[in-house]
């Protein structure tokens, strides 16, 4: 199987030497490419700023910013059978980038801009023999906005992660399927719920 797989933040810059980010550390990215190196799949990473160490795979691209990520995945994506998106992508971005340090005052306002929703045109250009699996970081609580991302993105396999998981060791998640069924994955290490979720993105090939 050729798997496309994001891991970790992403940057958007504010001006020369400050950025917007987040906590992701990689992780998870890491321990799904290492369990689908195990089982012999050639993985292709696509990671942003990653503080975990991630397994040597079959081809690496590193970004820094949502469009790149965003430039990475359409570019590679009809390479490959499945798509795992397990970055942590920025949902904003400061709509303009200052190309010096901006000076310190007391105060500063920021205007933001939407990055581009990644999953969402990669469900526009799918192919019926392509699969994409998406993780929704939620607060506890707000699984209906991941099923509402499970339909809207087209996707076949969506994570609803609570946000205590971001740079955690350990994962309590919910899988969810586009014909409403749910599997709860009870706390456990990022390696085994990695080994679940490449285990049940594998199933969806025969599911169709």
């Amino acid at each position: 199987m050729k798997i496309l797989l994001t891991a970790g933040p992403t940057r958007e810059p504010i001006d020369s030497v400050r950025y917007l980010g987040n906590r992701s550390s990689g992780q998870m990215g890491a321990a799904i490419a290492s369990n689908a190196i195990e089982e012999g799949h050639e993985v292709t990473l696509i990671a942003g700023p990653v503080s975990a160490v991630m397994p040597t795979v079959s081809k690496r691209i590193d970004v820094e910013t949502s469009q790149e990520m965003r430039d990475a995945v359409i570019a590679e994506f009809a390479k490959h059978d499945l798509l795992i998106m397990a970055a942590a992508v920025a949902d904003y971005r400061p709509a303009r980038v200052h190309s010096l340090k901006l000076p310190r005052h007391e105060s500063m306002t920021l205007e933001l801009v939407a990055t581009p929703d990644i999953l969402a045109e990669v469900g526009q250009i799918k192919r019926p023999d392509q699969r994409t699996v998406g993780f929704s970081l939620e607060l506890a609580g707000n699984i209906h906005r991941s099923r509402e991302k499970l339909a809207r993105k087209k996707l076949d396999l969506i994570v609803y992660n609570p946000t205590e998981t971001m740079n955690s060791a350990l994962v309590e998640a919910v899988l969810l399927y586009p014909d409403g069924r749910e599997e709860r994955a009870d706390e456990m290490s990022k390696s085994d719920f990695a080994k679940l979720l490449l285990a049940r993105s594998l199933e969806l090939f025969s599911a169709k």
